[in-house]
């Protein structure tokens, strides 16, 4: 096996669909990580080894198109410990069969299945037959829910026709098969509906699940559903929060240093994204830039400017404009 070590999700967001095929298997270990994180890869026929890969970025989502013959990759520790940076990966099996190991449970994947996996902890893809499959990456932090929660979903089996799945499968399918004119605006919002629908999917998992369910982690997924919905409430504080939930500040701060991070990182986080995405939407092209901040709980439109500049890069109008 050989390491390939890359950057994430090959090409800027708003690119271009790229499309790679392998001259040889070598070439596709090269692919495979240039378009995820650092893998391993093998086959136990590398000579007649055939793989192909269309992606494209949509703002904070990598979507990619996987077709190969037989083989496997690995997600080891040692590799994980080379980066820093840390996604969920959802797959969706179109074609063929597709075996996914983490943490110690095993998903069979027939066509229409769906299965998410953490790249923070090690993992194994097999595939010992032709296979086309859609590979949706993103953020750890890009849905609602505590990684905690969606720790416990990791290589479980959504089956095509259970559930939400049935719903989402659909939906990430349509993604796959309209690469070439998702762009803009309306890429973006595409991708912002894609996460919301898995959000949802993995809620409706965990709820069916929920006696099976650590209570911190309960806990967790409640204080998160509660903010996503007072976002736009500038009074919204780890003081509110605590009270809403009867615990104490401490006991909230606690929760999130669990998952790495803080609450006030938390909110942050999410309220940027949502301006972000407000700030392309051709509905409220008319909306000052001040007033986009607002909705999403910022009043003072030159703190937003500076928190939106240090996030992003460039100030909030420079983002409008370039939609």
């Amino acid at each position: 096996m050989t390491a390939v070590a890359a950057r994430p999700a090959a090409g800027p967001a708003g690119a271009q669909v790229h499309t790679s095929t392998a001259a040889s298997f070598e070439h596709w270990r090269h692919l495979v990580a240039e378009s995820f994180v650092p893998l391993e890869a093998s086959s136990n026929d590398a000579d007649n080894f055939q793989g192909r890969l269309r992606a494209r970025r949509l703002d904070r989502v990598a979507v990619v198109e996987v077709s190969s013959t037989s083989h496997e990759v690995h997600r080891t520790p040692a590799l994980i410990a080379q980066s820093g940076q840390r996604y969920f990966k959802l797959n969706l099996q179109l074609e063929g069969t597709g075996l996914l190991i983490q943490d110690n449970r095993e998903a069979v994947l027939q066509p229409g299945d769906l299965s998410i996996y953490d790249t923070s902890r090690p993992y194994t893809l097999a595939f010992e037959e032709n296979a086309r499959l859609m590979v949706v990456m993103f953020p750890w932090d890009a849905l609602s829910l505590p990684p905690e929660c969606i720790a416990q979903l990791s290589a479980v089996r959504m089956a095509a026709n259970g559930g939400l799945a049935a719903i989402v499968g659909p939906f990430i399918s349509h993604l796959a098969e309209n690469l070439d004119v998702l762009s803009g605006p309306s890429g973006s919002r595409l991708a912002a509906n894609a996460l919301d629908l898995v959000s949802t999917m993995l809620h409706s998992e965990l709820d069916m699940s929920a006696d099976r369910m650590k209570p911190q982690a309960l806990l967790a997924a409640s204080i998160r559903e509660y903010i996503d919905a007072n976002l736009a409430d500038p009074l919204l504080s780890p003081a509110t929060i605590a009270a809403a939930h009867f615990i104490s500040t401490r006991h909230l701060h606690n929760v999130f240093h669990e998952s790495g991070t803080t609450v006030a990182s938390w909110i942050r986080t999410q309220r940027l994204e949502g301006a972000r995405r407000e700030l392309r939407d051709p509905l409220l092209a008319g909306l000052p830039v001040g007033a986009v901040a607002g909705r999403w709980g910022f009043l003072d439109a030159a703190h937003f400017s500076r928190t939106f500049r240090d996030a992003f890069g460039e100030s909030p109008s420079d983002w409008r404009r370039g939609a």
